[in-house]
């Protein structure tokens, strides 16, 4: 069968970055579900993307569809054919709702049974006349965080279709979407490339577009793009700061990447380094440079997507607009060190953070009081002033001018503003680090002080959310209640936190004057929570849910509970004492009356007494470990007692024929249970 290679390029305006880079990926996973549902034989399927093109590129497509043989089942075979071989009314019926001879039916073994079925093949057409639809099914399935409407023809995009390309081999596969009907014209680069050109062939794509200033394989342009970065680096001696965010959104802003090197005055270098790079890189998409010891330098590097006659005139256009960034927040620096920290929290109050919650200043204050309740349960009297304080300042920067023009600065400028008022370093490092982490796998706060204070502020918001109706439903969490959750648990763990958390819901729910229903909601949510993140650390379902009926309130505990057990569910004496704990249960239950406690001279056989012994032996050293939480030293323990119950259950009926000695003996079992109780339902692991 002939194949040929297939070009699929969607040609648009430019869109955004950020929608490019997922779209690339997107695009190909589309293309080959669609390929394969369409029975469509190929070698492999390529996405490609610059701003201004999606590109598929399929190799080796094969002219036809493959046949596709499809089986129907029919009736047992029996009842589809008599003793002589002849068709009954149900295989004739059956045969013409498939639209085959009855004579065809064919007779299949399925389950040790006979059945008739019926079997059509279907042969594959081709590939011109099955490619339009599938093509069309593609940009469909391309949805776009924002799409638009752009003409008459009413279909959606991210940005508005202005070519398509369609080839197979040399011939252009016919089709239209919108509009725009697909050929062979393509458009080169805007500034420096033909405004439009045909292609004679697929193979002539890559090669052309080149030509014409485009890179559309993604990796060769950023190939290219740090090769440039690596020229400039050594010319000015210093190394840029490639974050992958950053490379990624340059790599999808240009297709053909020029990258240059610009200066500012080095007096910028007086503002806190978080300034400098935040301005460079999430408001110009420069590369900050740095020095052998990782200290700024007065250089940037920029990406251009065009090779301009003189580049020393995009340079300096480029380092106007930075040096009036740079400007203003120079200022605002300035003018913000001539008012302390402490004097900007009584303006808090002019700020609303939820209209039935009150204001930013009534919401530090909780948090403070919060914080304060958080370190008596830590046992941190040393730092309970420092939490206070930090507490109290830790939203003041929210009214600097720095921060209403940066939002991304908040915290960053509360540390640096608190160190140039006088404050403790520890206070002013909490004011940044109460933020941490500020996301999955973000680091965690090197000090206490800011810990708690981050604590305390996202129970605040859970619990007030809770209070006003603003908890999360379904995928819809807008005020970020889990993402605070998720926070909460991974301080705990992080920074091995032994904190009840039940204790601190409750006093946040007293100074939010919340009803016990409201504080169990938030317990409830909390503990699903906590659920979810310790199944993502790797722990079984099953043995999540056991930590959480010892100790769910401790997140810390729950976690360490979690790793004792999981390291001993594989052991053999463990999946013993599992089995033992389901078959007491199982008897229990079915059980009308059980004394209170067993008789131990009612006992007949020598491992009913061992058994008793037994429980009585490590009920007590049971009781410490969990009170003590040594999950480790519990593992052990009941390990101790495993031979003796499984003893029990090899040598004892426990339903004797005897009435005292059946219901002595599920007194035994009744107290044996009392004891696994201690630790949890142990019947749940059972696999």
């Amino acid at each position: 069968m002939d194949k040929k290679d297939f070009l699929f390029e969607i040609g648009t305006e430019e869109i955004p970055a950020r929608f490019v880079s997922w779209a690339v990926k997107e695009i190909e996973e589309i293309a080959k579900s669609e390929f394969d549902a369409a029975r469509l034989s190929y070698e492999c399927i390529q996405g490609f993307a610059t701003p201004r093109r999606l590109t598929i590129f399929v190799r080796d497509l094969k002219e036809r569809q493959e046949d596709f043989v499809e089986a129907f089942k029919g009736p047992a075979w029996e009842q589809a054919f008599d003793a002589y071989g002849n068709p009954t009314k149900a295989a004739k019926g059956f045969a013409k709702s498939k639209g085959v001879d009855v004579e065809s039916l064919e007779k299949r073994e399925v389950g040790g049974g006979y059945f008739a079925f019926a079997v059509k093949k279907i042969e594959g057409k081709n590939v011109r006349d099955i490619l339009p639809e599938v093509l069309e099914k593609i940009i469909k399935r391309l949805v776009f965080p924002k799409n638009m409407y752009w003409d008459s023809s009413m279909i959606r995009f991210a940005r508005p279709i202005r070519w398509i390309v369609s080839l197979y081999g040399e011939e252009v596969v016919p089709f239209s979407y919108g509009n725009v009907q697909a050929g062979r014209k393509t458009a080169g680069h805007r500034f420096m490339g033909a405004k439009s050109f045909e292609l004679d062939k697929v193979e002539d794509y890559f090669p052309k577009l080149y030509e014409n200033y485009v890179i559309v394989d993604p990796q060769k342009r950023r190939e290219k793009m740090l090769m440039g970065l690596a020229v400039l680096e050594k010319e000015i001696n210093g190394k840029a700061q490639l974050d992958e965010e950053l490379v990624e959104e340059n790599l999808y802003l240009v297709e053909y990447p020029v990258p240059f090197v610009g200066t500012f005055d080095e007096n910028f270098l007086e503002m806190p380094e978080e300034v400098l790079v935040t301005t460079m890189k999430h408001h110009q998409r420069y590369f900050p440079v740095r020095d052998s010891s990782g200290k700024l330098k007065p250089y940037f590097i920029g990406v251009s997507n065009n090779r301009a006659t003189n580049m020393a005139n995009v340079r300096e256009g480029n380092e106007r607009v930075l040096r009036a960034r740079l400007s203003d927040a120079a200022f605002f620096w300035k003018e913000d060190l001539k008012v302390p920290l402490k004097n900007r929290v009584e303006g808090l109050k002019n700020i609303v953070y939820q209209e039935k919650l009150g204001s930013v200043y009534d919401k530090t204050m909780k948090v403070k009081e919060l914080a304060a309740h958080i370190c008596d349960l830590l046992d941190l009297g040393d730092e309970k002033p420092l939490v206070e304080r930090a507490a109290y300042l830790s939203k003041a920067d929210l009214l600097t001018n720095m921060v209403y023009e940066f939002p991304e600065l908040r915290g960053v400028m509360g540390r640096e503003y608190a160190k140039k008022s006088g404050e403790h370093e520890r206070v002013a490092l909490a004011l940044y680090e109460q933020y941490l982490p500020a996301y999955v796998g973000d680091s965690l706060p090197t000090d206490i002080v800011g810990a708690v204070v981050g604590l305390a502020e996202r129970l605040d918001t859970i619990v007030g959310g809770f209070k006003v109706g603003l908890q999360p439903t379904g995928s819809q969490d807008p005020y970020g209640l889990r993402r605070a959750a998720r926070g909460i648990n991974e301080l705990i763990w992080g920074l091995n936190l032994d904190l009840d958390i039940a204790q601190v819901v409750r006093a946040s729910g007293c100074l939010h004057e919340m009803g016990e229903e409201k504080i169990d909601e938030v317990l409830d949510f909390l503990r699903q929570r906590l659920l979810f993140q310790l199944k993502e650390k790797g722990f079984a379902h099953e043995l999540v849910e056991l930590a959480l009926d010892v100790t769910w309130a401790n997140p810390l505990q729950a976690y360490r509970f979690a790793e004792a057990f999981s390291r001993v569910t594989g052991e053999e004496w463990f999946k013993g004492l599992v089995t033992s704990a389901v078959r007491v249960n199982n008897i229990l239950e079915k059980a009308h009356t059980v004394p209170e406690a067993p008789n131990e001279s009612l006992f007949v056989d020598v491992q009913e007494k061992e058994l008793y012994e037994g429980v009585k032996s490590i009920k007590g050293k049971v009781a410490k470990a969990v009170e003590q939480k040594e999950w480790e030293e519990l593992t052990k323990i009941l390990s101790q007692l495993e031979p003796y119950v499984s003893a029990f259950f090899d040598n004892v009926l426990v339903m004797s024929e005897d009435e005292k000695v059946r219901a002595n003996r599920l007194a035994l079992l009744k107290e044996t249970k009392g004891l696994f109780s201690t630790v949890g339902d142990l019947s749940r692991l059972k696999g």
